[in-house]
């Protein structure tokens, strides 16, 4: 009767406490476009299989490029945590009762994305219309998409999106199936190259902002994990800043673009680490946007689910 007694207070006090046995593998979304290249530099270099070896945990990395789809993946279980997400993605889940927290800062790339018109005659954004337009939906590039739209006064719904993937896009636009598409990176880059003509990019529309993001359930059950999982991706981009010519030639051959190409995406990228109040105030702003355009009935305190680590030095 004692050492039952004994036994319950000990289980109480676990939980309590908000104590769990570290995982046996982590489970991260492999996520190289638009140009990750902390991303790409950790994974290429086995940093994360380095810094948990001595842990006997296996980071297992999944090829899922949609926020969307990471949500849904983190929402059922099978993912813990994503190296690169769009906010965009990120307050959609959490509109929807998903929650997903950000713990670290990874780009500003406001450049890199952008709405392509297919070969011909320049487009304006006025031009798309009664067009049909492709891309990745609940995304930046979505969110782009409507900001442009409302700005240049079109009403969304006057022009026919369908949802996308990014290769699957460009490859309909390019064969003319489809007057416009949402790409970004080398996929506008080589788009160009190809005769297509860019329409807007996102500078003026939205700030994109790309974050490291974990499942809440993740972060809350092991912290010290998670905390470990920023650390070794804030390292990836002081490797990336130490040697920035390496760095770009594992970008350039794991994108399949020219060093000169990767170069100026890297320009583009405006990689960060750490979020500050300017960060918190653009995540309001694009709350309010995306509740204005229909595209989410629900607001969080986006605060909450901001990570002190993300914010931390």
């Amino acid at each position: 009767m004692k050492l039952k007694f004994v036994l319950s207070a000990l289980a109480l006090s676990v939980a309590a406490t908000g104590a769990f046995a570290a995982p046996n593998e982590i489970n991260i979304a492999y996520v190289k476009s638009p140009f990750n290249l902390q991303n790409m530099v950790m994974k290429h270099n086995n940093m994360l299989e380095k810094e948990f070896a001595k842990d006997g945990i296996k980071v297992n990395w999944h090829d899922i490029t949609s926020g969307a789809k990471q949500t849904q993946a983190m929402a059922a279980g099978s993912l813990d945590v994503s190296a690169t997400m769009n906010t965009a993605s990120l307050l959609m889940a959490n509109a929807a009762g998903n929650p997903v927290v950000i713990a670290s800062g990874v780009a500003h790339p406001t450049k890199v994305f952008a709405i392509v018109g297919k070969p011909g005659p320049q487009m304006t954004v006025k031009d798309l219309k009664g067009k049909t337009v492709v891309g990745p939906k609940g995304t930046v590039l979505h969110q782009t998409l409507v900001a442009a739209l409302v700005k240049n006064e079109v009403d969304p719904k006057d022009v026919n999106f369908i949802s996308m993937d990014i290769p699957k896009g460009m490859t309909a636009m390019m064969a003319g199936k489809v007057d416009a598409a949402l790409l970004a990176a080398g996929g506008v880059i080589k788009a160009n190259e190809a005769g297509a003509k860019t329409i807007t990019t996102a500078e003026g529309y939205t700030q994109p902002n790309l974050v490291m993001t974990a499942s809440k359930k993740f972060a809350d059950e092991n912290p010290a994990i998670l905390k470990r999982i920023v650390k070794v991706n804030r390292e990836a981009l002081d490797w990336i800043n130490k040697n920035p010519k390496q760095a770009l030639e594992i970008g350039a051959k794991e994108q399949g673009i020219s060093l000169k190409d990767a170069e100026k995406l890297k320009d583009w990228s405006n990689y960060y680490n750490t979020l500050t109040d300017k960060d918190i105030k653009g995540l309001e702003e694009d709350q309010k946007f995306l509740k204005d355009n229909g595209m989410i009935e629900k607001t969080v305190n986006v605060k909450d689910i901001v990570l002190p680590m993300a914010m931390e030095k």
